[in-house]
């Protein structure tokens, strides 16, 4: 298997490239199941463990909004509740509910906060319109004012 290690921005990144696709293709697939009646906004997305388990998650919409549970946050919640706190990458699919994504879906700055607890700095975040256009960053571009003064140990 070819190991991507290019630099991509602030992103040194060691996720052979079979893993990046699987993200990307099941982050894709994820939207599927997400139940999003209110704003019609279907989000996706696949974690990769540091052991190598991959973790789907959705957008789970509810009637008052704040209730609601993003799909990064799924995922990563998915996967803690399954015993794993140490994270590779993410990659996240949006867009209108039964047609593919039109444009890039950003995690918003909750689901940044969340990966910031159990991720690097250099942690890439993978925003994906379709298996052919992705974009990556480092958690640490899209969040660098991370809240983390209360901070008693280090990141898992």
């Amino acid at each position: 298997m070819e190991k991507i290690s290019e630099k991509r921005g602030s992103v040194v990144k060691d996720m052979k490239k079979e893993q990046e696709r699987e993200l990307i293709k099941l982050a894709l697939e994820a939207r599927e199941r997400a139940y999003a009646p209110y704003s019609d906004f279907a989000v996706g997305a696949a974690l990769l463990s540091k052991s190598g388990e991959i973790f789907q998650g959705c957008n789970v919409e509810n009637i008052s909004y704040s209730a609601t549970n993003c799909a990064e946050r799924t995922a990563i919640f998915k996967a803690v509740s399954e015993g794993q706190l140490q994270f590779e990458g993410i990659a996240v699919a949006g867009g209108k509910k039964g047609s593919a994504p039109e444009d890039f879906c950003m995690p918003c700055a909750v689901c940044l906060q969340v990966m910031s607890e159990f991720c690097s700095p250099e942690f890439e975040v993978i925003v994906v319109k379709s298996e052919e256009e992705v974009r990556r960053f480092a958690l640490r571009d899209l969040l660098p004012f991370v809240f983390d003064s209360l901070r008693k140990e280090a990141r898992p």
